[in-house]
């Protein structure tokens, strides 16, 4: 059982780049995180101290324990994933509630077939339409510049996302030019490449796999052997804590952005008062 209340304890714990990922943003935010393999005893004592425990599976699991309500995200960047994943697909027919992320840049037809899908499946569910605004700490440095983007890890290699944020807000803000890193690749980073982009013709992202020092290191070796003018990272934590970017950089951020009723809180409202 491992108990996350601090950036220090990231460190202790030793934890990789994608655990860090998961637990930095709640960290931020004031929330105790709690991760292992006991998940009766980390039940036991988040209860000591938390009136609500929330179990979050990341999608690549079923929740462990028995949940009050089942609240499950859809992305339309990603359609039809929703139905032809396990345990994605379980998660959707378990959810009392759905929420459809991100349609502020999903296309409107990608969102409609999302929608149509969970309907089918799961007809009773309340179904919350959200955004995923961005906003940029130095918007400047990307008007105009040749740029590297760095995504999270995993959604761009097994969650087989083509791009995230960090192309978002890159586009949005004028970007001359994207660079695609693969000819800088080095070591793990270069077999991350191999593995999950061995026939795409354009990359223009760099995932920050970071599995261990010695792929931080080959991320950090990558990440400076770019050519580029600026370094646009849109990790979920702050990745220059982890590397050493040598470059000028900025980073990205969004947030959840609900649109309309039903909410997150109507939903809880049923449950919690």
């Amino acid at each position: 059982m491992q108990r996350f209340a601090t950036l220090q304890d990231l460190e202790d714990h030793d934890c990789t780049i994608e655990e860090m990922e998961e637990y930095e943003p709640h960290i931020r935010n004031g929330i105790v995180v709690y991760a292992g393999v006991d998940y009766e005893a980390i039940l036991r004592q988040a209860e000591e101290e938390a009136d609500v425990v929330l179990w979050d599976g990341g999608n690549n699991d079923t929740s462990f324990y028995l949940p009050d309500v089942t609240i499950t995200v859809v992305d339309p960047h990603r359609p039809g994933h929703e139905i032809s994943y396990y345990p994605g697909q379980t998660n959707l027919r378990l959810a009392d509630a759905v929420v459809i992320n991100k349609i502020d840049s999903a296309y409107p037809e990608d969102i409609d077939e999302v929608r149509a899908n969970v309907r089918e499946v799961n007809p009773d569910a309340a179904v919350i339409e959200a955004a995923s605004p961005v906003t940029v700490d130095n918007p400047g440095l990307i008007t105009g510049s040749t740029v590297l983007i760095v995504e999270d890890g995993p959604t761009l290699t097994h969650g087989e996302m083509e791009y995230g944020a960090g192309y978002v807000a890159a586009e949005r803000y004028g970007a001359a030019d994207f660079v695609d890193p693969r000819p800088w690749a080095v070591g793990s980073i270069l077999e991350t490449y191999e593995k999950y982009y061995f026939d795409v013709d354009e990359v223009v992202v760099l995932p920050a796999m970071g599995y261990g020092t010695e792929q931080i290191r080959d991320l950090e070796e990558t990440i400076n052997a770019v050519e580029c003018d600026c370094v646009v990272v849109a990790t979920p934590i702050d990745l220059a804590r982890i590397v050493d970017i040598r470059k000028p950089s900025t980073r990205v951020r969004y947030d959840l952005q609900e649109i309309g009723k039903p909410d997150i809180a109507e939903v809880l409202g049923t449950v919690i008062d």
